[in-house]
């Protein structure tokens, strides 16, 4: 019954706007949703990044909203026929909201006044329109009586009136609920959306010059290939993969990271602070364990930042510790191995991105890098905190508590980018098949194609890169000399000697494996 969606409109409304007050984080569905991301199953999760990449947060949201159009159209239904009901199932959508506002990382009592506020909000609609529409259905005397007696013709007419203005205040008090939803749910929203604003911090930002400047690209890391990646990614165009619904915006002129535990000193380190330390400038390559084999979740970038192992050591790192547990500006935390920050080159403190201060989706003011190692044991952004403590009795990062591996190394990977799947070729025309091929901090020194499972591995041709920890593009020319469907293969081999392994497996708990291979019909 649309009275259930008209109250539930209500409530989001009214916590959209209290959120405006107390957070983001604590407007009714963001709350909800980054509580489902807290509790749901590993395979749940792994399912949402394979099925929808980039836009897993866009399926949650959709998700949550039909899910509550369902319930508040039952809430409707029931509330018809027994008011106090309806009224508990307002209330028990408001409690589903306080209980993830509490339960979230960085919570605050305050937070659960968007939940309780809103559902007491949608409450009152129905307490106010359920009885008048009961009144609207039901008449109250005898119609037929009415047309053979005079004084009931004169109550008929009295009826009316007022039936009419009962119609007349029904329908305002409709008009008045479902302003309150829209209103309030716009204008929380665009409040919202102002509320913390730091757009125009980052278009004033005016980032230093590096003390250390990025090697130049050397001629031809771009191949220029049609459809092939380009060797540096796009900011707009570089992957996203993090647990905030809500993207956190952090004051730059408040920002502030602690450096604390098994440390000689605690330092605290302002971003002005930040801002004047010797800046390092490479091209890295970050990937997310998630990516699939021949997936799109790596991205390639020119990163500015403070070297992290300099830092460390102002500290003075206790020898007994071996783990760097950090701590996002949203509660999220992430356990690094000290031994890679301190031994991994340009391991750093980031601040800019291809020439510009960070984008907010990327860790505005501040994220962590350390090449070579997966995202979710090194890439905390909007960093805060940063802990020196130890795997075996300190605390445990978000993802290694849902029993991901502690240690994430980037494996050995290669993906055929062109030509693309069940593309159409012709029989004797040159081919180009080209991809790129990553093993941050090895390198790749080979990449081979085969036609079929049982045909011969063939060098292609690679690209040159400036360091170690970018991924490599790579191009086979091939004519096709057969017709019908063919199926081509990738391997790459790092410069260990490592060749990319054929054993495939999941992305869960360390990287996916196998190899990429797409299929083209030759005519």
């Amino acid at each position: 019954m649309a009275l259930g969606l008209l109250a539930a409109g209500v409530a989001l409304g009214v916590g959209e706007l209290v959120a405006v007050v107390t957070g983001p984080t604590s407007a009714p569905l963001t709350a909800v949703g980054q509580g489902f991301v807290r509790i749901t199953p590993e395979w749940l999760k792994e399912f949402a990044t394979s099925t929808f990449y980039v836009y897993d947060k866009l399926a949650l949201e959709v998700g949550m909203v039909l899910v509550l159009a369902l319930f508040a159209r039952a809430v409707g239904v029931v509330a018809y026929r027994w008011l106090t009901v309806g009224m508990i199932g307002v209330g028990v959508f408001g409690l589903v909201g306080v209980v993830a506002a509490m339960t979230a990382p960085d919570a605050s009592q305050l937070d659960i006044a968007p939940s309780a506020i809103g559902a007491a909000a949608g409450a009152i609609v129905l307490r106010m329109l359920v009885p008048r529409l009961v009144e609207l259905a039901e008449p109250e005397f005898d119609v037929e009586q009415a047309r053979t007696n005079v004084r009931m013709m004169l109550k008929m007419r009295d009826r009316r009136f007022d039936e009419d203005r009962r119609r007349f205040l029904y329908a305002a008090a409709r008009r008045a609920s479902l302003g309150v939803a829209v209103v309030g749910g716009g204008l929380g929203g665009v409040l919202l959306n102002t509320r913390g604003d730091v757009s125009k911090d980052i278009a004033t930002l005016k980032l230093p010059m590096p003390a250390s400047k990025a090697p130049r690209l050397p001629d031809g890391v771009d191949l220029n290939i049609p459809g092939l990646a380009s060797f540096t990614t796009p900011n707009p165009s570089f992957y996203r993969i993090d647990t905030a619904l809500v993207t956190p915006r952090v004051d730059p002129a408040t920002w502030e990271l602690r450096i604390h535990g098994m440390v000689d000193r605690e330092l605290k380190i302002s971003f002005a602070e930040l801002l004047k330390r010797p800046m390092i400038e490479r091209d890295i390559t970050l990937t997310c364990v998630s990516n699939e084999v021949g997936g799109n979740l790596i991205g390639e970038a020119k990163w500015l930042g403070a070297p992290l192992a300099d830092l460390l050591k102002e500290a003075g790192v206790h020898p007994g510790a071996d783990q760097v547990f950090t701590t996002s500006a949203d509660g999220w935390t992430c356990g690094t191995p000290l031994e890679a920050v301190m031994t991994t080159p340009n391991a750093m403190l980031a601040v800019g991105m291809n020439g510009d201060p960070l984008p907010v989706a990327h860790g505005f003011p501040v994220r962590m890098i350390v090449p070579g190692l997966y995202g979710y044991v090194s890439g905390t952004k909007w960093i805060v905190d940063m802990e020196l403590t130890t795997f075996a009795a300190g605390p445990q990062a978000y993802w290694i508590q849902r029993e991901w591996a502690p240690a994430a190394p980037i494996k050995t990977m290669c993906r055929i980018d062109v030509p693309p799947a069940n593309d159409e070729l012709q029989l004797g025309q040159s081919v180009k098949v080209a991809g790129v091929a990553w093993a941050q901090n090895r390198g790749i020194s080979m990449v081979e194609v085969r036609l079929g499972e049982q045909g011969e591995w063939q060098p292609a041709r690679l690209a040159p890169v400036p360091n170690n920890q970018t991924w490599r593009q790579w191009v086979w020319d091939w004519t096709p000399g057969a017709r019908g469907q063919q199926t081509l293969w990738a391997r790459a081999t790092d410069a260990t000697g490592e060749v990319q392994t054929i054993q495939i497996a999941d992305s869960f708990p360390g990287g996916a494996t196998g190899l990429p291979s797409l299929q083209v019909l030759v005519r």
